[in-house]
């Protein structure tokens, strides 16, 4: 799969991050949270006709054919933006389907959840199995199956494709209402769309994609804070002028650096396929989960008291970075799996 060049994807990246200041601004977001659905019909239908939406389909589908690499830095942009939109749901879809459903996907007229629930899936969450033409059980924690037209479910050896009419889907309560996650109970038909093929490579994308997602997440709440340590002022001086400011906004900074160039790495090894790609994506995983966490944390202590008010747009991303760490797989998950691919390796 032929990849951008530099000036491609530069390119790319502005139309998209003006796309995100014009219809996913904080105001933007704040309205779509607020809805019944979290989804904006409209920002999707923007987002589609850029080209991101199918980022990922191959081009005979009506897609840009891409791979991971863009996938990541696009989700960089995502997560910098708080974009509350099925873009990582559509991704992961995109590498299980094929035929005529990756046409619609593409075109962002076909919403797709996926529900990982294999039993070497992270997630250990629900208990579907197949019963006799169909499935049975519950999958649990499935972003954006309320808005969803088809889930797409992965066993062991197995995907499925359950239409929405065919499971009954139940919203969740959430912290984070910039991605909605719901739990669905199938008691039906379901067809079998593969035998297992891409699961693996589903997952990489999947993993990759909320890397970006936390990298970007991270550096923009870095950004937001030094900007503000040079503006806010306390006994006649920039709060950033402090050393105790200025050590913490490094620290950060070497968490924010660090995560991005592990989220880009991982993309790499993945689009390249190489040996390594086990290892990278597992540690991408818990380095830009545990970086977008501290650098939002410690962001609202740096901010001090306003930071704490629903007014301020601090608490959103701390909301984004505390789901998104538990979505995939917790971080000693990954720990683990990173351990366990140095050893396969080795």
């Amino acid at each position: 799969m032929a990849g951008l060049t530099a000036d491609e994807r530069a390119a790319l990246l502005d139309s998209l991050r003006r796309l995100l200041a014009d219809r996913c601004a904080e105001s933007d977001v704040r309205r779509i949270m607020a809805s019944e659905t979290g989804h904006d019909a409209a920002l999707w239908r923007a987002l589609a006709d850029l080209g991101v939406v199918g980022l990922t389909v191959p081009e005979q589908h009506g897609g840009a054919g891409l791979g991971a690499i863009e996938l990541e830095l696009v989700m960089e942009a995502a997560g910098a933006a708080l974009l509350p939109a099925p873009l990582l749901s559509t991704a992961i879809a995109a590498a299980l389907l094929d035929g005529e459903r990756l046409a619609a996907l593409a075109g962002g007229y076909s919403i797709a959840a996926v529900a990982f629930a294999g039993r070497d899936d992270w997630t250990g969450r629900g208990d579907v199995r197949r019963d006799g033409a169909g499935l049975a059980g519950t999958a649990r924690f499935v972003p954006d199956a309320a808005i969803a037209d088809t889930i797409l479910v992965t066993l062991d050896d197995a995907v499925f494709a359950v239409a929405r009419e065919d499971a009954e889907i139940v919203p969740l309560p959430v912290f984070d209402r910039t991605r909605r996650l719901a739990d669905v109970a199938f008691r039906g038909p379901a067809t079998l769309i593969g035998d297992g093929t891409r699961i693996a490579a589903a997952r990489d994308i999947a993993l990759v994609g909320l890397a970006g997602e936390q990298a970007g997440g991270a550096r923009r709440i870095l950004d937001m804070t030094v900007d503000y340590a040079r503006e806010r002022h306390q006994f006649g001086r920039a709060i950033g002028s402090f050393q105790a400011i200025k050590h913490m906004a490094a620290d950060l900074l070497l968490e924010a650096e660090s995560a991005t160039s592990a989220a880009r790495d991982a993309a790499r090894e993945v689009a390249e396929d190489t040996p390594a790609r086990a290892e990278s994506v597992a540690l991408a995983a818990f380095a830009c989960a545990d970086a977008f966490v501290r650098c939002a944390k410690d962001g609202i202590q740096m901010h001090g008291g306003i930071a704490f008010t629903w007014e301020h747009p601090a608490h959103l991303y701390l909301r984004r970075a505390r789901s998104a760490a538990q979505l995939y797989g917790d971080s000693d998950h990954w720990r683990e799996r990173y351990v366990r691919a140095l050893e396969v390796e080795a």
